[in-house]
């Protein structure tokens, strides 16, 4: 491949490049499938339900005909989307569910972190690094309701504090009440 292919591809592979003063686009590892730039970027798989990553992201449009009716496309995909400001997990120019999701237990080991296509242009990689990258298989956008430790940190009421105080008083750490970490972005 000449150096101008290898430019592109590194520039298409990072997302799309901010025009003169405009923000860099963004990506939310925990988006919804209803946005025209959704892309799956894994499928939840196990027992435990972590996401394992495609080789390749998909667009979610090519991907949704293809979920079950009945099936809720989050429950089993887990789809990037481009952060957006009007997001309620925004402030300023952070999400505070990535701030939310780092109170969970890292989703498996720690010394490496999965290959990923979003990173260069990642919301969560960019505003706390590896640390959401430890934890981004074990985040689900769809959240079961018996999840309690889940469901506080998809709230975007749910303060930091708060979540402390429930992990401290949970007689059996993080994931006493329900299968596993998670989140909804």
């Amino acid at each position: 491949m000449d150096t101008v292919g290898a430019a592109r591809t590194a520039a298409e592979q990072s997302g799309p490049a901010a025009g003169p003063g405009e923000s860099p686009v963004t990506w939310c590892p925990s988006g919804r499938p209803d946005r025209p730039e959704s892309q799956v970027l894994g499928v939840r798989s196990g027992p435990d339900g972590k996401v394992v990553y495609l080789e390749r992201p998909m667009p979610a449009a090519e991907v949704l005909g293809a979920v079950p009716e009945g099936v809720e496309p989050t429950r089993v995909l887990r789809f990037a989307s481009h952060c957006v400001s009007a997001c309620v997990h925004r402030r300023g120019n952070d999400c505070t569910l990535v701030e939310r999701v780092g109170v969970l237990p890292a989703a498996g080991e720690t010394r490496s972190v999965p290959r990923c296509h979003l990173r260069a242009g990642c919301q969560w990689w960019q505003q706390t690094g590896v640390s959401a990258c430890h934890r981004c298989p074990a985040v689900a956008t769809a959240v079961l309701q018996e999840d309690v430790l889940t469901t506080l940190v998809a709230d975007p009421a749910t303060t930091l504090e708060q979540l402390d105080e429930w992990i401290a008083q949970s007689p059996d750490g993080p994931s006493a009440d329900g299968p596993g970490p998670g989140g909804a972005g």
